[in-house]
């Protein structure tokens, strides 16, 4: 499983950067989108918008399944990565570098686990 050491992870199965300026980038990470196949379509939240963590922030669709995107942390969206609206599939190649939105003015409510406790987890899934 590949899980970089320098995100942290929700068990929901999203990944968080920690950017130098403050925001955050939140992303789907590989075993997630190992999961769900190819994916085919991804509905994203609108710069701006504030959630809270645990709030549905998206969905993304592939050829078995849709699944929800989960805010793993509060705050507002300050961009969106416009390149997945119509190349969805850059998740299921990249999903480190295929970021799905930034975030400002965060606050995390829920603990985030490391790569070796985000690894335990879905094993323990398994």
């Amino acid at each position: 499983m590949n899980n970089p050491h320098h995100l942290k992870y929700a068990k929901t199965h999203e990944w968080v950067e920690f950017l130098p300026d403050s925001t955050l980038k939140i992303g789907l990470t590989d075993y997630a989108q190992n999961e769900m196949g190819a994916l085919v379509f991804v509905n994203l939240p609108e710069a701006g918008d504030a959630f809270s963590s645990g709030d549905i922030i998206g969905d993304v669709e592939s050829v078995k399944t849709v699944s929800d995107i989960y805010a793993p942390v509060s705050g507002t969206v300050t961009a969106i990565n416009e390149e997945l609206l119509d190349t969805p599939e850059m998740i299921n190649a990249d999903p480190y570098g295929a970021w799905l939105v930034q975030v400002g003015d965060a606050e995390i409510d829920e603990p985030l686990l490391s790569a070796e406790e985000y690894e335990a987890f879905v094993a323990e899934g398994e």
